[in-house]
């Protein structure tokens, strides 16, 4: 008895689209063509193919290079309009730009991923920006050179330096004002606490504040012209500790607690030394917490450090 073979059901086109999109929705950062054929291990590779291009031709789909090879990402519909008209090497390096987030992207980078010459990017960037679709921000890391990000986004800390910079110009002056001000909060908690007659232990417990409390002392003197987190007012109290002002502990926190953060909350007071120290110890250097990564040169260097200046005028 001859052999019966059975001919394999060919899939429909619009079924294999289908699928390849959802995969695209499982994974938001994109899918390479091996995710595709694990899915459908039977699909031929010329059907996978004639699927992609058609998904490609019709705007539904991204094709992004990345180190693992293509990548096919499903296309923002609001970006996809906003790009219409656009060719193909403005698309790539909106992506790129796309890709770095609000911490932007230096133009060296957009043409080191694109593959394009330096004067075309420049022209794209320029086409861009007079659209309204990025925009150029000056980094505090490098103040001559420009990062491009997307029009809408909100630059990192790390690009504006935060609440401390003004025009990529530090505020000494404004970062001195609440190093004393968050000084005076916890110095009139510990003297409030000794006036209190209680225990020592009692008057010990009751001169801590937490961080929270110590921001919103700060934004009630409204000294601020920028919104202050209660980040900032951490990296305020952290150099009182490392001028050995104020002493830090956590305590575990009750889930929902004000200024709490994963179930631990920072306790921060003044103190005031028993014994004056050494006259080694009183140089910068001897109780300096970045001590090793000082170096002449170096963003951290003698010639500008503060405290050395302060302790030198002394």
């Amino acid at each position: 008895m001859a052999e019966v073979k059975v001919k394999p059901e060919v899939p429909d086109p619009m079924d294999i689209e289908s699928r390849i999109i959802e995969l695209c929705h499982q994974f938001p950062h994109g899918i390479t063509d091996q995710v595709i054929q694990n899915d459908m291990p039977h699909m031929e590779a010329q059907q996978r193919a004639v699927a992609i291009n058609r998904l490609l031709s019709m705007g539904q789909l991204d094709l992004l290079r990345s180190s693992a090879g293509l990548l096919y990402r499903i296309k923002d519909s609001q970006n996809a309009s906003k790009m219409k008209g656009s060719d193909n090497q403005e698309k790539l390096v909106y992506q790129i730009i796309e890709d770095a987030g609000n911490k932007g992207i230096w133009s060296r980078d957009i043409r080191y991923k694109s593959n394009l010459p330096l004067t075309e990017i420049n022209k794209i960037l320029k086409n861009l920006e007079s659209k309204k679709l990025i925009k150029a921000v000056k980094s505090v890391a490098a103040s001559k050179k420009k990062v491009y990000m997307l029009y809408n986004l909100q630059p990192d800390r790390s690009v504006t330096g935060g609440a401390w910079y003004s025009d990529q110009d530090f505020e000494s002056e404004f970062v001195e004002v609440l190093n004393q001000q968050c000084f005076k909060f916890l110095q009139s908690k510990a003297e409030a606490a000794r006036d209190s007659k209680q225990n020592p232990m009692i008057q010990r417990n009751s001169s801590f504040a937490s961080s929270h409390e110590v921001w919103k002392y700060i934004c009630e003197l409204g000294i601020s012209k920028v919104e202050l987190s209660m980040e900032d007012i951490e990296t305020i109290l952290n150099t009182l500790i490392y001028d050995g002002k104020v002493e830090m502990t956590i305590i575990a926190a009750k889930e929902g607690t004000v200024g709490s953060v994963d179930g631990q909350m920072r306790l921060y007071r003044a103190v005031s030394p028993l014994i004056q120290p050494t006259g080694l110890v009183r140089t910068p250097c001897g109780l300096c917490p970045v001590f090793d990564d000082c170096h002449e040169g170096g963003e951290i260097s003698p010639s500008n450090c503060i405290y050395m200046t302060e302790w030198l005028e002394f």
